[in-house]
């Protein structure tokens, strides 16, 4: 698989668990029901992060991005939902893929 489809999977699924745990936070801190969704989704972020940070640099180095795209990517894993955001910035600015072309191995 590609670097960069690596990344933007990583990238929507660092996103939604970031959902997760929001709604898990909700659950314990506010509705003061349960803690089980902090405990399965703080867990799965976490995992899910580290992920993201491993595909952002491995992206970084295949895509050839400049340090100043690469930092904003790595920090876009910080806020809620920047990931997703981030990656559609990059595909937008992305060249496209020409009909036919060989994919660029590594």
């Amino acid at each position: 698989m590609q670097p960069y489809r690596i990344f933007r999977i990583t990238a929507v699924a660092e996103a939604f668990s970031w959902a997760g745990l929001l709604v898990g936070m909700y659950l314990k801190r506010v509705a003061e029901v349960t803690d089980m969704g902090v405990w399965l989704f703080g867990r799965l972020h976490g995992a899910l992060f580290v992920a993201y940070i491993a595909a952002a640099i491995w992206a970084a180095r295949a895509e050839r991005w400049s340090l100043p795209r690469t930092l904003i990517g790595l920090a876009a894993s910080i806020p809620p939902f920047t990931s997703i955001v981030f990656e559609r910035w990059v595909a937008r600015r992305r060249p496209a893929e020409q009909p036919g072309a060989q994919p660029v191995a590594g």
